[in-house]
């Protein structure tokens, strides 16, 4: 029971890594990788304008940066609407999002794809951070979206990445759809909440919560807390879990709750058209648990970011 109880609080507070094992970062620093530097000279996003969409359909090994990013693709591409990028949770690959990207692919092109180190992705060389990650993205949406726009709909860590990329990118990020996003405050949120001085299963998932936030992970990710953005006037729609789950951590539970509620109402900063919405009967993973709250709140998401 307590071996459960561990691994499913650590899945809902940092990024959604049940049943994947620690990985240590090394010693290079996440700021000193950069997957581009290798060929840079060779590889440019911008070569070709205008910029066209492949239109494949499945799954295939595209390069990115001289690294291999396993990406799959589905539903027809039409003038003037969005591409649906779907962004897996930490620990999870684009396969446990398969049944959402095909209900989706009926009106809609949908792509989703492995970051580094998930699924059927290259492993990454050193640790990963926003920047690099974003680099991959953007990699990724030049093939499969060109010059169309692009509404981004992320799960858990997949979220914190789509919320932290848009503002940067608001050239081609039309809308978002984010579900149970990790908070922009997360470290600070659990710091705060689990004193170092806490003791049990408390401690633990402390610990090792922030323990993959040093990087700890399958992907060398090293996340870091930032300040809710603007990304523009664009459609945004935050869903957050109904079942609080997270109220199981003893003592700090009823606390812990309250702090992914509040960094679920800071999203809304994200936009004046920001929607915030509660999956009563779902966990963590809603796309899983009530996967038509999900689709309706893309596919709405995805009409209104149409040109």
């Amino acid at each position: 029971m307590l071996r459960k109880f561990k691994a499913s609080a650590v899945a809902v507070l940092c990024c959604t890594v049940v049943g994947v094992g620690l990985a240590g970062t090394g010693s290079a620093s996440a700021a000193d990788w950069d997957p581009f530097s290798k060929k840079a000279a060779e590889w440019d996003p911008f070569a070709s304008t205008p910029r066209k969409a492949d239109s494949f359909s499945g799954t295939k090994k595209i390069e990115v940066g001289g690294r291999s990013v396993n990406v799959s693709c589905s539903g027809d591409l039409a003038e003037g609407k969005p591409v649906v990028v779907l962004l897996h949770g930490g620990g999870d690959a684009l396969d446990k999002m398969a049944a959402l990207q095909k209900t989706l692919s009926a009106k809609n092109r949908v792509c989703s794809y492995d970051r580094l180190g998930a699924g059927g992705s290259d492993q990454p060389k050193g640790p990963q951070d926003f920047a690099s990650t974003g680099k991959v993205l953007t990699g990724v949406l030049d093939r499969i979206a060109g010059d169309n726009p692009v509404v981004l709909a992320g799960h858990s860590l997949g979220g914190l990445i789509a919320a932290r990329y848009a503002p940067e990118h608001r050239d081609r990020v039309k809308g978002l759809v984010l579900m149970d996003a990790t908070p922009s405050t997360m470290i600070a949120d659990i710091s705060k909440v689990i004193p170092a001085s806490a003791k049990g299963p408390a401690a633990e998932v402390r610990a090792q919560n922030l323990a993959v936030f040093r990087g700890k992970n399958p992907e060398k990710f090293v996340i870091t807390d930032g300040k809710v953005r603007s990304a523009g006037n664009i459609p945004v729609e935050v869903i957050q879990h109904g079942k609080q789950y997270l109220a199981a951590v003893p003592t700090y539970g009823p606390r812990l709750e309250q702090a992914w509620t509040a960094g679920q109402r800071k999203w809304l900063g994200l936009s004046g058209r920001s929607k915030l919405s509660t999956a009563k009967n779902s966990g963590h993973y809603i796309y899983l648990d009530q996967p038509e709250i999900a689709v309706q709140a893309i596919e709405r998401v995805a009409s209104q970011a149409a040109r």
